[in-house]
């Protein structure tokens, strides 16, 4: 194929006003695994949805990334700004797995919404062992449910705790102060006085 015919066919003639305007097509999105893939800060991002979450990260393994880093969730109420590539819709929560190959030093991450309306993912227990404590503290502080855990149970708070204290709807709360002296026994302790 010559270069000329090779730039015709990536054109792809749109219809316009005045007739068919040629504009390039866009590029295809890179998949992987036939997730949708993003950079960010130079490291690739594979972004399943939660059917594909498991089934991703295990084709990941078996490609050479045997070693889950961190499991984290997030809570992106209130925050639009995020990233993601097109047909990905933002929800509530996030989790995000960092892979790493050893053999080929390269780490992926792998980010997957979860809905604030139904808070559950499949547990990597079984792919990646390691994920056991990561996964509660996912649920203790943020309440998401992984499914398939084999103690999903509080890993930080107590047993008895309600709530989820990382969700940004969370009450803060307030734990009074008690002082044993206020500032001018301090200063009557030390010698001092106000005003000198």
């Amino acid at each position: 194929m010559s270069e000329r015919q090779r730039a015709n066919s990536q054109v792809s003639p749109a219809i316009s006003g005045a007739g068919v305007d040629e504009t390039p097509a866009a590029p295809a999105p890179e998949l992987v695994h036939g997730a949708p893939v993003t950079e960010s800060r130079g490291q690739r991002v594979v972004h399943p949805t939660r059917a594909d979450y498991v089934k991703v990260v295990k084709a990941l393994t078996a490609d050479g990334f045997n070693t889950c880093v961190d499991l984290c969730a997030i809570d992106y109420l209130g925050n639009d700004t995020r990233l993601l590539p097109d047909g990905v819709i933002g929800e509530r929560f996030e989790v995000a797995v960092n892979l790493l190959s050893h053999a080929n030093r390269e780490r992926i991450r792998v980010r997957v919404q979860v809905p604030d309306a139904d808070p559950t993912l499949a547990s990597l227990y079984d792919a990646h062992p390691g994920t056991e404590a990561m996964e509660r503290e996912a649920y203790d502080l943020l309440g998401i449910e992984f499914t398939g855990h084999p103690d999903l149970s509080r890993i930080l708070l107590p047993d008895d705790w309600e709530g989820h204290p990382l969700r940004k709807d969370y009450a803060t709360g307030r734990i009074p102060v008690q002082f044993k002296a206020t500032a001018a026994a301090a200063a009557a302790k030390h010698g001092s006085t106000q005003g000198e």
